[in-house]
């Protein structure tokens, strides 16, 4: 279920979009997305949103999709 919006930095960035996505047993904040919707029920395989341009802040990077554990749990053990 995406819960509410969520923004990796303060200010007005054109990559500061984000989501919070809670389930059973688990929950993640996934940056630098601009979402389908910021509430709501999703299934499994339903596009959550499309990555956005880093490229425009900061040159050379390549874009990608930040997913963090909302208590910032180390999860290395389950890799």
């Amino acid at each position: 279920m995406i819960e509410r919006r969520m923004n990796p930095h303060e200010g007005r960035s054109v990559i500061n979009n984000g989501v919070k996505l809670r389930g059973s047993g688990f929950c993640i904040h996934m940056f630098y997305i601009r979402p389908v919707t910021y509430r709501g029920r999703i299934d499994k395989g339903q596009k959550i949103g499309e990555m956005l341009p880093m490229q425009r802040v900061y040159p050379g990077i390549t874009s990608h999709v930040h997913v963090q554990n909302c208590n910032r749990f180390n999860v290395t053990r389950y890799l």
